[in-house]
């Protein structure tokens, strides 16, 4: 069982010990943190709190709100919600910040704290350290009695983001209605089964959904790679749909299949929003690291210049902001694009891809099948307990001083057309390996001769 404290949240495992696993005092001690913070910062005392469907979701999520309460912080309670929705909801609210309870792809004994500052964008690792330090204190100031926080109502909220994402100018609901689309959507018996039906029926779209019924049991594992999927590539291609959409528990990761049950592709999900969006809307792109170079590929096609970041959503929004990207987003199916707001959101990369389709009139394997094609290898090294991965990946630097690299997050080595990323684990010992090159072969052929050489450093 595992209780990680980190500058982007806490998360863990469900029951056991405190301090050793997200317990209800691990949680209470948490979110009283980040009620002193979110006071320290001078912020409205107003936090905005969702959570997804997973199993232990409402214990979780009445210790987060009774916690905030007795600091003196009003709760707007959008219960049942997604992360994105959450994070517009802080700016609809004016709140000074939000949580959302949430794991994302985690399996079902995890849940985990995540909080927004009051733009409702993930904190700062200045002030996750900050929460951090409170943490370590356990110093907490609660209200008296006549000045304990109120509840509220978030009721309307997914309604009013999904209001804004029809808004945009790049969705076009009367070009996506006029082709008669029929999709499917895993809804992983989570919060993407409250959001997608309101969103696909205001887009005019047919569709059915799988494993809706919010019980948090989920039907597979529920991060969406293809190994998952199986059985929702199978529904596509029997059923004859027009495209398969699979979310994470939380609805901020996004994943499509293809009319014919072939994977369009985690890594694509970003790249084929990017060629969509650059051809009326010309700018520059960010995406982490550890993401495919089709996202530069393609963003150089359309006059725009890329960006790299740090792995990790904060890192990927910060890049932007400084770089005035117009769109990013992270190879995991992470769309971010800030016309709307700064974060990962699904559903408005679901109406933007769906607008795609309508726009170019073509089908999910053809606007794949335009796109420069990639293939990523993903590795690891287990390096012991007594293994110093930065000792390690400063020899691997090193190694390779006359390369082209980057070394803002582990150290990434740039080959012609290829390219091979190490980075440490924040939770394990290992180094993670991750390489990519113009078929599969080659990416494990650059992987593993990676892996072999970080092997004998060992």
């Amino acid at each position: 069982m595992t209780l990680i404290k980190s500058i982007s949240g806490i998360r863990g495992t469900i029951g056991g010990q405190s301090g050793n696993n997200l317990t209800p005092l691990d949680i209470i001690q948490c979110c009283a943190a980040y009620g002193t913070w979110l006071l320290e910062k001078g912020n409205t005392p107003r936090v905005v709190i969702g959570r997804d469907a997973r199993i232990s979701g409402p214990m979780v999520y009445e210790l987060a709100v009774n916690a905030l309460l007795g600091l003196g912080i009003d709760v707007v309670d959008l219960h049942l919600s997604t992360t994105p929705t959450v994070e517009m909801a802080v700016t609809y609210e004016n709140a000074g910040g939000g949580i959302i309870i949430t794991a994302s792809h985690n399996p079902k004994q995890w849940n985990a704290l995540k909080f927004l500052n009051e733009k409702g964008e993930f904190i700062s690792a200045q002030d996750g350290a900050r929460i951090l330090s409170i943490i370590e204190e356990s110093e907490y100031n609660f209200a008296e009695v006549d000045v304990l926080g109120s509840r509220s109502s978030g009721a309307g909220h997914l309604q009013r983001h999904i209001d804004d994402i029809l808004a945009l100018d790049l969705v076009d609901a009367d070009i996506v209605k006029a082709k008669n689309l029929k999709v499917v959507v895993d809804c992983i018996n989570s919060t993407g089964a409250l959001a997608f039906p309101p969103l696909l029926d205001a887009l005019g779209v047919e569709y059915e959904l799988l494993y809706d019924d919010l019980s948090g049991k989920f039907a597979h594992n529920p991060e969406p790679l293809p190994d998952h999927l199986s059985a929702l590539m199978k529904h596509v291609q029997d059923n004859h749909y027009d495209l398969g959409i699979s979310v994470d528990p939380d609805v901020d990761r996004l994943v499509f299949i293809c009319e014919d049950g072939s994977m369009f592709g985690e890594e694509y999900t970003i790249v084929a929003l990017a060629d969509y969006i650059l051809a009326s809307t010309p700018g520059n792109t960010v995406s982490n690291l550890s993401s495919t170079q089709a996202l530069k590929d393609v963003t150089l096609k359309h006059g725009g210049a890329y960006n790299a970041a740090a792995v990790g959503e904060v890192n990927v929004v910060t890049k932007m902001k400084e770089t005035d990207a117009v769109f990013g987003g992270e190879g995991n199916g992470g769309v971010i694009y800030p016309a709307l707001h700064y974060g990962r959101d699904a559903m408005v990369g679901t109406a933007l891809f769906l607008s795609y389709m309508g726009t170019e009139n073509k089908k999910a394997s053809e606007l794949r099948a335009a796109l420069p094609d990639y293939h990523i290898s993903k590795n690891k090294v287990q390096l012991g307990d007594d293994g110093n991965p930065d000792a390690v990946i400063q020899q691997m630097k090193d190694r390779y001083a006359d390369l082209e690299k980057t070394d803002i997050d582990g150290l990434k080595l740039l080959f012609p057309g290829e390219w091979v990323h190490m980075r440490k684990s924040n939770t394990e010992p290992i180094i993670r390996i991750y390489a990519e090159s113009s078929t599969a072969d080659k990416a494990d052929e650059l992987a593993k001769r990676f892996v072999t050489e970080i092997e004998s450093l060992v």
